[in-house]
């Protein structure tokens, strides 16, 4: 009994320690500022000091622009504005939150997450919550707040501990934050800060928002049976029989389920009108040039299509349900959806400035050369290489845990680095998201563990963060030990990680 004690100590001070360390950082916003002075102080150091690199494949040399100069200064004040509104990602966000705002606000998202975990049978109970919560990711943060309670009172209805139901399903939604049956926004995302850090090597790189499609949908069905594995073998027997106050999750109304109905008559409409204007070579959202699925204008509009993918059922479930009454609550459920965005885009706004004197700068473009260079002299290339990136990652996201942050800060120096290697940028990408998800659920800087603990609290008043971590330290273990295994079967055997996309460059 000591030992244990002692060891759940021992948790503590780690945790405490990682948590400690994590406070000290500044706000993501503050960090970008930093970032972006620091960047520009570098500028003026390595342009005097006369630091190049000789572009590979070609005699043509780079060298460090001075950007605290007067050409320096007039391009920074001239186009701030440009850099933001310019900056990828934010208009992909705004549009697709714009969809996903309205069938989460009308609650059809809410509704069709109950009514999947309620329908299964008790014996399959598990997976389908877990599978719902990694499809979950597809409306963004909003499955970290709906799905992990009414999984805790499923739980709780058919003879099992709650918590088990809350921990396994925040779990499945942190640590499996990148995989996915359906694109998401989060592909949409962190495209658009791939396909900027690439065109720092190749100025005419476009890149799709399905470059790590088939390798997420698999990854999908992994992480379902691992977490399952976990769930049973490590988490239940941890926390035994639940002695509290038995309370049951409420089943769908009526209206509630008439309108899941209307929204998937609406969804299936909207499928078929696509793959109408799609999957006939003479297809309207086909390429015209050679009637193809890659590069066509469905790929390219891939961002105003999901934004009326989620708009249009959220509208029929508000209509039936008599959330939306007029076009007014219509409004109002986009302008919330919005407003929810307010901190993402006063980050990408300092975000968008610090790339953009990355990139001006051409500090980017020799930091990635010279760290090719020094991996190729190390002879550290391949799976190895790609699976340290990983596990930085994963340690990067125990102190930061914003997604799209940590991506904007390695993207400009990762990507072209490992193009200059031959790699593609979907392969760092993807390596990324599999870094960038196995911490998710033990780090204490994702804002919603603060929320997991106080729905845990409804069932365990003195739960604490050391409790909740030991029982999470599974699941980013083993997700981590089988999605690493998973990428490295994928990258030796030079599979396509989606459409047009693969291991290296063409």
């Amino acid at each position: 009994m000591e030992s244990k004690v002692g060891k759940k100590k021992l948790v503590d001070r780690f945790l405490d320690g990682i948590e400690r360390a994590g406070n000290k950082l500044p706000d993501p916003v503050t960090l970008f500022v930093i970032l972006a002075f620091f960047v520009l102080a570098l500028s003026l150091i390595l342009s005097k000091l006369g630091v190049s690199a000789v572009k590979p494949g070609t005699d043509e040399t780079i060298e460090v622009i001075n950007l605290l100069n007067r050409e320096g200064l007039i391009q920074i004040v001239t186009n701030m504005v440009s850099n933001f509104t310019g900056f990828a990602p934010l208009g992909i966000v705004v549009v697709t939150m714009i969809g996903i705002g309205v069938a989460e606000n009308s609650g059809l998202i809410s509704a069709l997450m109950k009514k999947t975990v309620l329908s299964a049978p008790k014996k399959i109970i598990l997976p389908v919550i877990l599978f719902t919560g990694l499809v979950g990711n597809v409306a963004a943060d909003a499955a970290f707040i709906i799905l992990p309670p009414i999984a805790a009172m499923i739980f709780m209805s058919v003879g099992r501990n709650p918590l088990v139901g809350l921990i396994a399903t925040y779990a499945a939604i942190a640590g499996g934050f990148s995989a996915n049956i359906i694109i998401s926004s989060l592909d949409v995302l962190l495209l658009g800060i791939t396909q900027t850090s690439a065109q720092l090597v190749d100025p005419t790189y476009t890149g799709l928002a399905t470059m790590n499609y088939y390798f997420l949908i698999v990854s999908t069905f992994v992480l379902v049976v691992v977490a399952t594995w976990v769930t049973g073998k490590f988490v239940e027997p941890r926390f035994g029989k639940y002695g509290g106050k038995i309370e049951v999750a409420e089943p769908l109304t009526a209206l509630e389920n008439k309108g899941l109905r209307w929204a998937g008559i609406v969804t299936l409409a909207y499928v078929i009108l696509m793959a109408i204007l799609v999957v006939p070579e003479s297809g309207l959202l086909r390429n015209p040039e050679d009637n193809g699925f890659l590069n066509s204008p469905f790929m390219t509009g891939i961002v105003p299509i999901m934004l009326f993918f989620f708009l249009l059922p959220g509208l029929a479930y508000g209509i039936v349900t008599k959330k939306v009454k007029s076009d007014r609550d219509v409004a109002e459920q986009m302008f919330k959806s919005i407003g929810d965005l307010s901190s993402f885009i006063v980050l990408a706004f300092v975000a968008a400035q610090m790339i953009a004197y990355f990139g001006w700068s051409n500090i980017g473009p020799i930091l990635a050369i010279k760290g090719a260079e020094f991996l190729q002299n190390m002879n550290f290339t391949g799976a190895p290489m790609f699976i340290g990136f990983i596990i930085i990652c994963a340690f990067i996201n125990l102190l930061i845990a914003s997604a799209s942050a940590k991506w904007a800060l390695l993207a400009p120096i990762f990507v072209p680095m490992f193009m200059y290697l031959n790699y593609s940028p979907a392969v760092t990408q993807m390596a990324y998201r599999v870094g960038d998800s196995i911490t998710n659920p033990i780090t204490p800087m994702l804002a919603y563990f603060a929320i997991l603990l106080a729905f845990a609290r409804r069932y365990d008043k003195n739960i604490g963060i050391g409790t909740l971590i030991s029982a999470l330290l599974p699941y980013s273990v083993f997700f981590a030990i089988m999605w690493i295994i998973l990428f490295a079967i994928w990258f030796l055997l030079g599979l396509p990680l989606g459409p047009g996309d693969g291991i290296y460059l063409k």
